[in-house]
């Protein structure tokens, strides 16, 4: 029965939330808060962001992530690619101005390129590849904690003087909205920790809502200052071309180069996954911080490379998923006919 309801094959998912976010985006088209109300969704974005990175700071378990260092050489990879990788290709990028993109899609693309990796997806498709799952909740955890700080410095270095609204006084803004509440979301983890991890389901609701209001605010901003005239169709298009090629070339030299650098295939997988792909999340609430009227059209490419990544990378890791399992060891091997008629079925 569940078969029939499908609509699209199991291979290329659509994220519901994705297209929650679309619908915010039409609701923001069709009706953006102005005036009075503009203010108080913009007030309250403001709110929730900072609520965002409290819960962030309060749920990152410090011991897991001490204990997660000891693979360093695999989270320094996951970094490089992150946080290297992906800016320098970011910037390459800016030679396509203004022939295939307008200046504001080509900051938007850089600003894509230095948001942190995702977590769950990168978990559950390193999962489904049969990688090293630990590895991938590491570093995972390790680059949203680095981009907490990294992300916002390589903004100011990067699209400072780009004209996408970025200024110094965005600085003080990224401590008061970002570092401070997740600074002392850290300090009460011992008194609200277990309790987050008790309601977790509930609060992903929050996440989740939360950041369809800051998306309808930032949109709201973008309809009333008529940002949306920048964009045609056409312009849509090659963005998604650009994107597709990045994370091709990201996929790529993730595998590749994490082969050279002697890595097995459960961490390969890992390395790819969590080095190839950019967090949602992460990056809405920061480009409201960022880019604040220009957050509409920032945040664009990154909304259509997440769909990108998840119906790309859905492919590989089951593909992955299928490769012979690596054969065992002589002094492994039993011989008994009971333990070979078994070993199929596991």
């Amino acid at each position: 029965m569940s078969r029939r309801t499908t609509l699209l094959p199991s291979w290329l998912p659509v994220d519901p939330y994705v297209l929650a976010l679309l619908g915010t985006v039409g609701l923001a088209a069709v009706l953006p808060a102005s005036g009075t109300a503009a203010g108080v969704a913009d007030g309250a974005a403001t709110a929730v962001i900072a609520l965002l990175f409290f819960l962030y700071g309060a749920r990152l378990s410090t011991r897991e992530a001490m204990e997660g260092l000891r693979h360093w050489r695999l989270h320094a990879t996951v970094l490089a690619c992150t946080f290297v990788a992906f800016p320098l290709l970011g910037l390459a990028a800016r030679g396509l101005v203004p022939t295939v993109l307008t200046p504001a899609l080509s900051s938007g693309l850089l600003f894509l390129c230095l948001v942190p990796s995702t977590i769950q997806s990168s978990i559950a498709f390193t999962s489904i590849a049969r990688g090293n799952v630990p590895a991938a909740i590491c570093a995972g955890s390790f680059s949203s904690l680095a981009g907490i700080v990294l992300t916002p410095l390589l903004a100011a270095a990067l699209l400072g003087g780009s004209g996408a609204g970025f200024s110094a006084d965005s600085v003080l803004r990224i401590v008061l909205q970002l570092l401070v509440p997740f600074a002392a979301g850290q300090l009460s983890r011992p008194w609200v920790g277990g309790f987050l991890a008790r309601h977790r389901k509930v609060l992903g609701y929050v996440d989740r809502g939360s950041i369809l209001l800051v998306v309808y605010s930032a949109f709201s901003l973008g309809m009333t200052a008529g940002i949306w005239h920048q964009v045609t169709p056409a312009r849509l298009a090659l963005l998604l071309a650009v994107e597709a090629v990045l994370l091709a070339v990201m996929l790529g030299l993730s595998w590749y180069g994490a082969k050279r650098l002697g890595f097995g295939r459960e961490d390969r997988i890992a390395i790819q996954f969590a080095g190839s792909k950019k967090s949602l999340a992460a990056g809405l609430p920061m480009a409201g911080v960022l880019f604040g009227a220009h957050a509409a059209l920032a945040v664009l490419p990154l909304m259509l490379f997440h769909q990108m990544q998840l119906m790309v990378c859905a492919v590989i890791a089951r593909r992955r998923s299928r490769d012979p399992e690596p054969a065992p060891a002589p002094d492994t091997v039993r011989p008994e006919p009971r333990q070979r008629s078994a070993t199929p079925g596991s």
